[in-house]
């Protein structure tokens, strides 16, 4: 006897495995979880056939009865143990004996419960196991990904350009985390590509279901409930027909919401009831609806901050806090520039009809000197302004010049006046007006390979100025 739902390749969606060769029990049990949402079970009947089973797929949680024809429960328990180190087993069981509910435990047992069984005893110790499975799967999942030395799923990644390590260690990190169903917190500043590395933690979900995003900001109250939860007809004037939300859209898949960091106090109440629970009511009806999807959620603001506030409640910051990533901004993955810079310049010229016009290598150089406090999304921009603005020859550099500015101030950063007066004190005999000179002329050439435009940028000064200092040093 058995039942499944189908292929799921999510770990926290793995069928519950279900052994007993009463008939009538594995019928009670397989009730009891469909009442609570659980609907991927298999039944069997033998050990026999549960090793079987075992040996052909994964599963996420074993119930297991002890007096079995054949292979008996507890040697079924060692096996499993011995095998599957990583699968939780409870053992559901007659026999009410000290003794024995001992040796199961020493054996490996999760639990031991002692039937009649009450259901909601039991489905708390099976929510506790199936937690329990999760939380293994992804520390095996994260040891073996972060001691590792290449990505198991570059594929999954190819739509973030980059070469910069932090960025390799995340999509390390999101190999380990994507196959399980616990909240994810993507924090970065705006345009630094946080709806991709979303993206990316869906593709490599296997989830049957479509990544669902949505932008909170500007959202009140009664759109964010509307939009995510969806209505019943008659729920308010002008709901002439029942509509469902996103999150039922999400269903078996993902759902993304950014600007988590500008939801309402009321809506986050709404919001941590799906995280918590993984229910839900549309608007206009008292009948709770469960969810499945995977939350994934971002912000460009200081979750923490807010918290300490009090303008974010601290049991949803938490319950979002299972897994973080921060996006590290362009300014420090700099050597990513070029690369970001060729691809958009490719993409730009495809998008307008163009021949694709060849970057000067000053572009790069004047590029690194600049902060982008837009990051990519900036970058994008700014090549596709100049490359919409191009007719022939080399790329020019005007348009990225207006940007940068005519002088330091409008976009390159100096160190602080304070970090510049430290480094000074730290030294025992001062160099000479002359010598400093020509050191920071030095380290901004440098900088920049050599180029007196970008150098004399950088240093605040004309060109001019730069070839006339230049030539003094050389005398």
């Amino acid at each position: 006897m058995s039942r499944s739902s189908g292929s799921i390749k999510n770990s926290a969606d793995l069928p519950v495995l279900v052994v007993d060769d009463e008939v009538y029990a594995l019928k009670g049990y397989e009730l009891q979880l469909i009442g609570e949402g659980i609907e991927n079970i298999i039944c069997c009947q033998s050990g026999k056939e549960a090793l079987n089973i075992l040996s052909g797929q994964r599963v996420s949680l074993v119930l297991l009865d002890l007096r079995m024809p054949g292979i008996s429960g507890e040697d079924l328990l060692t096996s499993v143990a011995a095998r599957y180190p990583e699968i939780p087993v409870v053992v559901i069981t007659g026999i009410d004996d000290v003794d024995t509910a001992v040796r199961c435990i020493k054996a490996g047992a999760f639990d031991y419960i002692v039937k009649p069984v009450e259901q909601t005893r039991l489905i708390t110790i099976v929510n506790k196991a199936l937690e329990f499975h999760e939380l293994r799967c992804e520390n095996i999942l994260l040891k073996e990904n972060l001691l590792g030395g290449n990505l198991q799923h570059p594929e999954a990644f190819a739509a973030i350009i980059t070469n910069n390590d932090k960025m390799q260690a995340i999509f390390k990190y999101i190999e380990s985390i994507s196959l399980t169903s616990k909240p994810v917190l993507i924090t970065g500043e705006t345009g630094v590509g946080k709806e991709l590395v979303a993206r990316a933690i869906h593709s490599l979900s296997g989830r049957l279901g479509n990544l669902v995003a949505v932008n909170l900001a500007g959202l009140d109250d009664n759109l964010f409930a509307d939009t995510l939860f969806g209505h019943s007809r008659g729920a308010f004037t002008g709901a002439d027909r029942a509509r469902p939300g996103l999150i039922e859209k999400a269903a078996d898949g993902t759902l993304f919401l950014d600007e988590i960091g500008d939801l309402s106090a009321a809506s986050q109440v709404k919001l941590l009831r799906l995280v918590q629970e993984r229910e839900y009511f549309t608007l206009g009806s008292d009948n709770v609806k469960k969810s499945n999807a995977r939350l994934i959620v971002a912000t460009n603001r200081d979750l923490a901050r807010l918290r300490d506030k009090e303008k974010f409640r601290s049991d949803l910051y938490y319950r979002l806090l299972h897994h973080r990533i921060e996006v590290p901004p362009l300014r420090q993955r700099r050597e990513d520039i070029p690369l970001l810079a060729n691809y958009f310049i490719k993409k730009a010229a495809s998008e307008l009809g163009k021949t694709e016009p060849a970057a000067p290598p000053e572009l790069f150089n004047l590029l690194s000197v600049y902060d982008f406090p837009g990051n990519i999304r900036e970058l994008k921009s700014l090549i596709h302004d100049a490359v919409s603005c191009h007719n022939k020859g080399k790329l020019s550099l005007e348009s990225f010049k207006m940007v940068v500015g005519d002088h330091p101030a409008a976009g390159i950063k100096r160190p602080a006046t304070r970090s510049i007066h430290s480094l000074y004190t730290s030294l025992e005999n001062l160099p000479s007006l002359k010598e400093s000179e020509d050191l920071l002329i030095e380290e901004a050439l440098k900088r920049v390979d050599g180029n007196q435009s970008l150098t004399a940028l950088m240093l605040g000064i004309s060109r001019q100025t730069l070839h006339r200092r230049a030539r003094r040093k050389q005398r």
